[in-house]
């Protein structure tokens, strides 16, 4: 190989490896106030777990390739016409839905999913027990939110799709330009998601000291010594 082909393929190397050090983290970690991104509207009641990821796709081994199955029987079933599939949606990270999303069987694999796709919070009417406790697991704040303002929030991105929102858990709001919509976060879940304390394996890991002289002190994991 040439000296300029190795040049060549150093800078590339270089180039990759500086985008991987400045991408933005796959997974929350710690406190969380705010949520911002674009917004994606999936209407419709009653959204059950199975629609979000089909049953055959629990067979897998790890939630890593998720993100791409979710939603999958639907988008088939729309042929490309499914909010999931339109290229104006594909970088949004916030999911507008209406009353009683995530229904169903209790499966973690659909706030996976829907983390995986990139949707990293979820405004709804109402939605399932369940399904709301697994997101909270994972750090996806789920707000609720009047049907009068969803209409209004869904009229707003219809008639311009690349509006930028925050949705900020401190003030419980969702925020756009000079317009904002009150939102409503179950008090638990608002303390977890602005202490940290949803986020168990980061806070396993601050707590090792302590994890580790509790360990050394239990006779049956040290021989009764």
């Amino acid at each position: 190989m040439c000296d300029r082909c190795q040049k060549t393929l150093l800078l590339k190397a270089l180039l990759t490896n500086l985008k991987l050090m400045n991408k933005v983290p796959l997974f929350p970690t710690g406190p969380i106030h705010k949520v911002e991104g674009t917004c994606i509207y999936l209407t419709g009641n009653d959204i059950d777990t199975d629609r979000i990821i089909p049953a055959r796709f629990l067979k897998c081994i790890s939630f890593d390739d998720l993100g791409k199955s979710v939603f999958a029987d639907d988008r088939i079933e729309q042929k490309g016409l499914h909010p999931f599939d339109q290229i104006k949606n594909q970088k949004s990270s916030i999911l507008l839905v209406d009353k009683n999303f995530g229904c169903g069987s209790s499966r973690e694999h659909a706030p996976q999913a829907l983390m995986r796709w990139g949707i990293r919070a979820i405004i709804g009417q109402s939605f399932a027990e369940i399904f709301y406790g697994n997101c909270l697991s994972i750090g996806i704040p789920c707000a609720s939110i009047s049907e009068s303002c969803i209409k209004s929030l869904t009229k707003a991105i219809e008639f311009k799709p690349e509006l930028l929102f925050t949705l900020d858990i401190d003030l419980e709001q969702i925020i756009c330009e000079h317009q904002s919509w009150p939102l409503k976060i179950e008090l638990g879940m608002r303390e977890m998601l602005l202490s940290g304390k949803w986020d168990a394996t980061t806070n396993l890991l601050q707590e090792k000291e302590q994890i580790n002289r509790i360990k050394n002190s239990i006779p049956y994991i040290n021989d009764f010594n």
